[in-house]
């Protein structure tokens, strides 16, 4: 349909001209006859109208072609771009230099919309200037070389501008990352309380304003510099235009063309000289968008480095061996720190283990080792006794329940919230229910106005939030939801009281018996139900054993039990 439009509206522009020139050629003709003959006029006219109907029409359907078109073109590229960035490693998502590289993206999902537009506009200035110039040329080649001589210095203008310009947005992506998340930490609801409470809207207002007042001014100065250059060579194009209806005008005094043939060479020479100008700044914009556009095809350039390999292995249809950390070693990308440094340690199967340690000591790591979120820097993770990394990776991450501390609260039904432990059974409604009763998330559920279908949080209509508390059930309903060999619990309780968290782990141990399970928390007295206690320090695993077997040795976790244990007292 596009393609039939930008045809269509290419010819629109010669028809109308020369019926121009006919219809005021036939008023001069007959201006001054005692009886004009009229019929040829009114044909004139309704030829006229007819095409300015026409031409309205088509308008209106590449409109419509533009616009649907568009919108498709923008919501596939948007689509390819979260189905990238969930390939790509999790550690680049704790990079600032990849963020900045994912906004330059983003922004430029909508910029290739633009792009389209702006070529299907060329192709429809370069048609209609290509007709309009073939009679040009045949009637004075000056005309239209001159017009393009003038035009060539605004061209070269625009295009070093149009590089500065880019140039600019690079350098200050990083600012501006850091103006919008003040903005968002402004007027986010879930962190409205504690804006409110610790009296931050102001310094956010003063820093958002800081920082914008600096980008607004440097913005300003290259905006009014290519704008002078820009009124400048323009100005130069336009007088050379109106030279050349200078000239036509003397021919028509003179007699040498009729006056219709003037006003068709006029807007003939105005239509040139606009669409040159036009596809001149059009070849100009794409060069502009296209050089943005680099940014888009850059990110896709990214690779992760941990994706699923041709010829990996399936996951065991059953574990007798266990996982095996082998002197597992982990740093994060620029850092001089180890996060782990030569762990090894064993989860045997059907067995409960729990990490402990002070923040930072490593345990959160050892997870995201575990779920292949992250790869060893140095030693390996075995799987019946075969590394890891020999395993297809979409099977590894089916067969980790995992919920972690910091748990994402989606703003979706309650239903859906469940499933996301495994998205695939999202309409089996007993599995999703069963998997909430042993949470205990069913008893938040039952008191909800709508049940699992009502929407949770507050973003949309009829939302409903929940307490910190109540969110942990819906989440660990989760780990449920997914029948996986290994479970692992990253904080999952931090916000349940004492009894409910016991209640919680009570049922997780029962319902987990022929299951591997990894669990961090710091209350002991849900710690000491696991088999095995592993305690970090540093990134190291300093003891090792049951609750009573380390009480016994007198140790790390001896102390940390005995110094919450009195916070009791």
């Amino acid at each position: 349909m596009s393609s039939f439009t930008v045809l269509i509206r290419s010819i629109f522009p010669l028809i109308v001209l020369y019926t121009g020139k006919l219809l005021v050629d036939e008023v001069v003709l007959q201006v001054g006859m005692d009886k004009p003959e009229l019929s040829y006029f009114y044909s004139l006219l309704v030829v006229l109208a007819f095409v300015s109907i026409i031409q309205f029409l088509i308008g209106r359907l590449n409109y419509i072609s533009r616009e649907l078109l568009g919108d498709l073109f923008e919501y596939k590229t948007s689509a390819n771009l979260i189905e990238h960035a969930a390939l790509l490693d999790l550690e680049m998502f704790e990079d600032n230099e990849f963020y900045d590289k994912l906004e330059r993206a983003k922004k430029q999902s909508y910029g290739r919309v633009l792009l389209l537009y702006t070529i299907l506009d060329l192709i429809t200035s370069l048609i209609t200037m290509a007709v309009l110039a073939v009679a040009l040329l045949f009637f004075n080649p000056f005309f239209f070389l001159a017009i393009i001589v003038a035009a060539i210095p605004a061209v070269l203008s625009e295009s070093y501008f149009s590089r500065l310009q880019y140039q600019f947005h690079k350098k200050w992506i990083p600012v501006r990352r850091k103006m919008w998340y003040n903005y968002y930490l402004g007027t986010d609801v879930e962190k409205a309380k504690e804006i409110k409470i610790f009296g931050l809207s102001e310094f956010l207002r003063d820093d958002y304003l800081d920082k914008t007042g600096s980008y607004y001014k440097a913005w300003k100065k290259l905006i009014i510099k290519r704008a002078s250059w820009n009124v400048v060579l323009n100005t130069f194009i336009t007088i050379c235009l109106y030279g050349g209806y200078v000239i036509l005008a003397v021919q028509a005094i003179k007699g040498i063309i009729s006056v219709g043939t003037l006003t068709f060479w006029i807007g003939a020479l105005m239509k040139v000289g606009m669409d040159i100008s036009g596809l001149m700044y059009g070849l100009v914009q794409t060069e502009e968008r296209l050089t943005y556009l680099q940014d888009f095809f850059d990110f896709f350039e990214i690779q992760p480095k941990i994706k699923e390999e041709e010829g990996s292995l399936a996951w065991p249809s059953e574990i007798t061996q266990g996982i095996e950390f082998e002197n597992v070693g982990y740093q994060y990308l620029k850092s001089e720190h180890w996060a782990l440094r030569n762990v090894s340690m064993k989860i045997f199967p059907g067995e409960k283990v729990a990490l402990v340690g002070e923040n930072g000591a490593g345990k959160t790591t050892l997870i995201r080792l575990l779920c292949r979120l992250y790869d060893p820097t140095e030693g390996r993770i075995l799987l019946e006794g075969i590394d890891l990394k020999e395993y297809r990776l979409s099977e590894v991450r089916k067969n980790m329940g995992v919920i972690f501390q910091d748990f994402v609260r989606f703003h979706m039904t309650a239903s859906i919230n469940i499933a996301i432990g495994d998205i695939d059974a999202k309409e089996d409604q007993e599995r999703i229910t069963v998997a909430a009763e042993k949470s205990l998330a069913a008893y938040v559920i039952e008191d909800l106005p709508k049940g699992y279908e009502q929407m949770l949080g507050k973003r949309f209509d009829d939302g409903v939030d929940l307490s910190g508390g109540q969110w942990q059930k819906i989440a660990i309903a989760r780990a449920f939801m997914n029948d996986a060999d290994v479970l692992i619990l990253d904080e999952p309780t931090s916000a349940l009281d004492a009894r409910a968290e016991q209640e919680v782990f009570e049922r997780f141990t029962t319902l987990t018996n022929d299951k591997m399970a990894v669990v961090i928390s710091h209350r002991f007295s849900t710690v000491r139900m696991a088999d095995r206690i592993v305690v970090l320090e540093k990134g190291q695993v300093i003891e090792s054993g049951s609750h009573y077997q380390l009480m016994e040795r007198d140790g790390q976790y001896a102390e940390l039990f005995s110094l919450q244990a009195a916070g009791y007292q």
